[in-house]
């Protein structure tokens, strides 16, 4: 399943050739992303067995829990296809990657390219299938309490063979609910053994820190449209994050985010010359920073609901004002 090209593609802001060669793929820089992510859960992981007894555990256990939880930037990479050159290692670490997460990849596949095809659109976007943001709601949400319960029970409802999310069609419906029954399959097997053992590994060094620190990862995932125009094109449903290097990997380039919708096809590690390319047709897109875009959803939904709010304009914007602030190298 390939994401299609949107709206940007019909602004011409790229030529032909320039595209290829943004979409040009590599098991090099795909696969060194990969191990060092993996690697950086591993070093953690140790430091966290190494911390159990003292203080510094609740510090291991929270440096683990964030680093897990940005592993979703690579399966959201991988659903694109765009990690590796050799496609089936895409497949491969896609469904790995997503047994962990809990996170299953077929699911994703739909839902993921149903987003990036009506993004924003409240009846078709794949991630957009809630009701509106009241303060509370968002803030459960954020902390990850709604979205684990989502998570776990969505898995299990398929499981049982019941489809309710519009953008899962017949044609897939079979192969999603296989691929569920199998994942909580794989989940009873670690129980189950857990159990024999009388092991809390899983839980120590995967579900409890994954599951407490959510919220960290929540900081880029409401980021990147909430408080925009629900408008279809791209400039304007669609905001960038003002952060650091670090973070920019750790996220796999999402923070720029813009130029990401507006070329899915193009791997994450090109993302940040296409951002300067589109940016020097285009002008400066959306961006805020992670602390102030959460200061400013607060601040708005203490006021009134998101359904009240505007749907075909930005009403979060920075304190400077829209999208006038460029990302600093």
């Amino acid at each position: 399943m390939t994401i299609v090209e949107e709206t940007f593609s019909t602004r011409k802001l790229l030529s032909g050739a320039e595209l290829k060669e943004f979409n040009a793929k590599s098991d090099i820089f795909g696969g060194l992303q990969m191990a060092s992510h993996l690697a950086l859960i591993g070093g953690l992981g140790y430091l966290h067995y190494l911390a159990m007894g003292s203080w510094w555990v609740l510090a291991s256990g929270f440096a683990l829990g964030v680093v897990i939880n940005f592993l979703y930037a690579a399966q959201h990479e991988l659903s694109h296809w765009t990690v590796f050159r050799t496609r089936y290692l895409n497949e491969l670490f896609g469904r790995l990657v997503g047994f962990a997460m809990i996170f299953p990849r077929d699911y994703d596949l739909v839902m993921h390219q149903a987003h990036h095809r009506w993004t924003s659109n409240w009846e078709r976007d794949g991630e957009l299938t809630r009701a509106p943001y009241t303060l509370q709601s968002y803030s459960l949400y954020f902390i990850g309490i709604t979205y684990w319960m989502n998570r776990v029970t969505g898995l299990v409802r398929r499981a049982r063979g019941i489809i309710i999310e519009p953008y899962i069609g017949a044609a897939v419906e079979a192969k999603i609910i296989r691929e569920s029954r199998l994942h909580i399959a794989g989940y009873a097997v670690i129980a189950l053994v857990s159990l024999a053992l009388e092991s809390w590994a899983a839980v120590t060094f995967w579900l409890l820190p994954m599951v407490l620190t959510k919220w960290v990862h929540q900081l880029q995932n409401t980021i990147e449209h909430l408080g925009l125009s629900h408008e279809s094109d791209i400039l304007n449903n669609t905001r960038s994050t003002r952060t650091n290097a670090v973070m920019r990997w750790l996220c796999w380039q999402m923070p720029y985010h813009t130029a990401h919708h507006s070329y899915p096809s193009v791997p994450f590690w090109q993302l940040r010359k296409l951002n300067d390319k589109i940016e020097a047709a285009a002008g400066p897109v959306h961006r805020m920073g992670w602390i102030e875009f959460q200061i400013e959803v607060v601040k708005r939904l203490m006021r009134k609901d998101e359904s009240q709010w505007p749907m075909d304009e930005a009403w979060i914007v920075p304190l400077s004002g829209g999208r006038s602030v460029k990302l600093e190298a």
